[in-house]
């Protein structure tokens, strides 16, 4: 995964690893202070992208579930 992708164009997956890097170099007993901002504003960005991802997959499993139990009152 590239550290410049876009969260747009990578899989919650990736989004979700990228993150768990991110956090494990926070963790380290000598974290790079030079580059933490750069880390925390990109982990904000993940967990946007996260977020979304996440309220946009709960709407189409209720859609689909007001589907399902639509079909099953007509029949």
């Amino acid at each position: 995964m590239k550290k410049n992708e876009q969260p747009q164009e990578m899989t919650y997956a990736a989004a979700m690893a990228e993150l768990e890097s991110i956090l494990a170099k926070m963790n380290e007993p000598d974290p790079d202070i030079d580059s933490l901002a750069q880390q925390v504003t990109r982990a904000g960005e993940l967990i946007r992208f996260c977020r979304e991802r996440l309220l946009k997959a709960e709407a189409e499993v209720t859609e689909a579930l007001n589907g399902q139990e639509e079909g099953a009152r007509q029949e």
